[in-house]
């Protein structure tokens, strides 16, 4: 299982990181509420070019939890949940170990 695990962080390791941004969660946000949306609606309501947005939605279409999608002569941006859920399902792996380990941990100590 550990191998399993240090393989799945080589993996997600790309999504973490464009999730390290606090512009690209305020994207990740805007886009979560399920209609595909255009650059210059994402850069509504903040003080980014259109340019800076482009930007990071290139780093999140990168790891995957975002996608361009044509409607006629629009681009527009989806969120695609799946490398969150991953993620999740990742770190609901580490908690469990963490929990063993504190688990043996008090264990040990009491006896």
């Amino acid at each position: 299982m550990g191998s399993n695990l240090a393989r799945k962080r080589e993996a997600y390791a790309p999504v973490f990181a464009a999730l390290g941004d606090t512009t690209r969660l305020t994207l990740v946000a805007k886009l979560g509420k399920g209609e595909p949306r255009s650059i210059a609606q994402l850069t509504e309501g903040t003080s980014l070019t259109r340019q800076a947005i482009t930007k990071h939605l290139r780093v999140l279409e990168h790891a995957g939890i975002v996608h361009n999608v044509r409607e006629g002569r629009k681009s527009l941006f989806k969120l695609d949940p799946k490398p969150i859920d991953n993620l999740r399902d990742y770190l609901d792996q580490v908690s469990k170990q963490w929990d063993s380990a504190l688990a043996r941990l008090k264990s040990f100590v009491e006896s």
